[in-house]
């Protein structure tokens, strides 16, 4: 994204995007697109990312799919201290995910960087 797209706004913000996200998940005119963008920008520890995209994927995820992923980008990237994207991967990939941790590494790259960012790369 171009610097002259982006929109500054206070990490406050964060918390206000997630509850109007979650008030009006229903609301099939949502513009999530603008709301992502937003939420990227305004979320410094990737906290809010990770509760929208759980959230997002509790609710109706095949709907939502397109807006998840781009959620999970985000949390990654923001995440450096690793507290909230841990959350994700029980929370997306099932409660089986370490079970099935070599399919969803090989098949899903937002699997793959969280995994590694997790676990030491012995585990990988």
């Amino acid at each position: 994204m171009s610097e002259e797209n982006k929109i500054t706004i206070p990490e406050e913000e964060g918390m206000r995007i997630y509850e109007y996200i979650v008030d009006n998940a229903e609301n099939e005119e949502l513009l999530m697109g603008d709301l992502v963008m937003k939420l990227r920008n305004a979320d410094t520890t990737g906290q809010f990312l990770c509760s929208t995209a759980r959230y997002l994927a509790a609710v109706d995820r095949e709907r939502f799919c397109d807006w998840i992923a781009p959620l999970v980008e985000g949390a990654i990237e923001k995440d450096r201290d690793r507290r909230y994207i841990g959350s994700l991967l029980e929370a997306l990939w099932g409660v089986d995910y370490k079970d099935r941790a070599e399919d969803l590494k090989q098949t899903d790259d937002n699997f793959r960087r969280i995994y590694k960012r997790l676990y030491d790369s012995s585990a990988m």
